[in-house]
């Protein structure tokens, strides 16, 4: 049985899925992180934003992470999924669903996940605004 779940897709993304993925009777609690495009940040209004990934690499990097959660924490199953390309106001980019017997393992490792995930995998993002566009993180 496979404890793991990532995926980088240009489709949108289901948090049932992720949710699906990590049910399991034997877990009492499923935390989920749910990151959604808003529509300002630094008092400028977004208009869309825009994700590159290095697939290969990020793919590694987000397994890496699935991985070092499950040593970490005391979890049952992990899934990590990130969406690229052109994502609207409300859009999902990016869900990680953790379960565990308790809640308080799911808790630390979807915020490991997330937190690790920003620092090491190699997805970019840019902000598109009315009077232009900044990547937020380094370009690729």
């Amino acid at each position: 049985m496979k404890n793991t779940a990532v995926l980088i897709t240009s489709e949108k993304l289901m948090v049932q899925d992720c949710y699906d993925f990590v049910q399991d009777a034997s877990c009492g609690g499923i935390a989920l992180f749910v990151g959604t495009v808003r529509n300002s940040t630094k008092n400028k209004e977004v208009t869309l934003l825009d994700f590159s990934a290095y697939e290969p690499m990020a793919l590694k990097e987000m397994q890496k992470i699935a991985d070092l959660a499950l040593t970490k924490f005391q979890i049952h199953k992990i899934a990590i999924h990130h969406a690229v390309g052109e994502l609207q106001i409300g859009d999902i980019p990016v869900i990680i669903a953790v379960s565990s017997a308790h809640r308080k393992a799911a808790f630390e490792a979807c915020e490991f996940a997330i937190d690790t995930l920003k620092e090491t995998v190699p997805i970019w993002k840019k902000e598109h605004f009315e009077d232009g566009e900044v990547w937020v993180n380094s370009h690729p």
